[in-house]
């Protein structure tokens, strides 16, 4: 008994000095002390910090190469389900849910486009919406017909720009110093897919390409690549947004912490849509010790799906 009096003196007057002690704060002090909004003081938060909090980042100057440029070498990915859809979407099913259940259904997530919606000519969102519909089909019987039907990114072609960058995979960028390497590498997980980006080049795309041309300027800290010369038939998402041939982007890549770039890309396609318009989301930096782009060559996944019908088989 005597332990436990004890016990009950020591933890009343570790109370009263506690409340002695709020009572002696300033008003101020008091209110910022709140649970919900713990003092700046106590916690040493700083404007940036709490600007962390909301979404935003504070001013950084990042690393730089002997050349003087931010270095943004290193392995990047995206935490957005843009692939599914580029708007805002609901969880949806897979393809085949009879089959497959839960796996390859869709999570849901929040538009990455500026002001929510794409803004598509009336007969080009009937044909987005066609898209969708036959997204899980296929027919290469036909050479004119070939990329009629289906997801590009179902059938393992390369993803195309900006939506390379916003697969659930990883990707390396590759930044050397100096005049004498006037080029920067993206190197994509998926299916080994490549960019170079020439930078300060004036030289036009020769042909048509899944990945586009890509030509990379420096404005301030800002990489900005200025990308056309398209083949018409990727897709920016698995709900059926597409593009023409007179696809042009204009991406942004902007260091805002160690740890993160700001990824934004300009899209223009008078073909398809009314006017430019824009998607944004941060990039994130992999930490993890050896990490290391890993081998997802997909074709082989796709042959019986695309070939399956002409092979001979064996009479049973």
């Amino acid at each position: 008994m005597p332990n436990r009096s004890l016990a009950v003196l020591s933890a009343c007057a570790t109370i009263g000095i506690a409340v002695a002690a709020v009572m002696l704060m300033p008003a101020e002090a008091q209110q910022a002390a709140t649970p919900q909004q713990p003092a700046a003081g106590q916690l040493g938060r700083s404007a940036g910090q709490h600007a962390l909090d909301i979404g935003q980042f504070p001013p950084y100057k990042p690393a730089r190469l002997p050349d003087g440029h931010p270095d943004l070498n290193g392995y990047w990915q995206s935490m957005v389900s843009a692939d599914w859809d580029l708007q805002d979407h609901e969880a949806q099913p897979g393809p085949k849910p009879e089959i497959n259940g839960v796996y390859g259904a869709g999570p849901a997530g929040q538009s990455i486009v500026e002001g929510g919606e794409i803004p598509y000519r009336p007969e080009a969102l009937a044909k987005k919406k066609k898209n969708f519909e036959t997204r899980a089909m296929v027919d290469v019987s036909n050479d004119k017909t070939w990329h009629a039907l289906g997801d590009p990114e179902m059938k393992c072609y390369m993803p195309g720009v900006p939506r390379a960058n916003y697969l659930p995979y990883p990707f390396r960028i590759v930044q050397s110093s100096g005049a004498s390497s006037p080029y920067m590498l993206i190197s994509y997980e998926f299916a080994s897919a490549t960019r170079i980006i020439r930078m300060n080049s004036k030289d036009e795309a020769p042909i048509p390409a899944w990945m586009g041309w890509s030509r990379g300027r420096w404005e301030g800290d800002t990489l900005i690549v200025d990308v056309s010369g398209f083949r018409e038939e990727t897709w920016f998402d698995r709900a059926g947004d597409y593009h023409s041939d007179q696809l042009h982007v204009v991406e942004r890549y902007t260091p805002v912490s160690p740890f993160h770039l700001m990824y934004e890309a300009t899209i223009e396609d008078p073909k398809v849509f009314t006017r430019p318009w824009k998607i944004r989301f941060p990039l994130y930096r992999h930490m993890e010790q050896d990490f290391q782009l890993l081998e997802f060559k997909c074709e082989p996944f796709t042959e019986e799906m695309l070939y399956g019908r002409f092979v001979k088989r064996p009479a049973s």
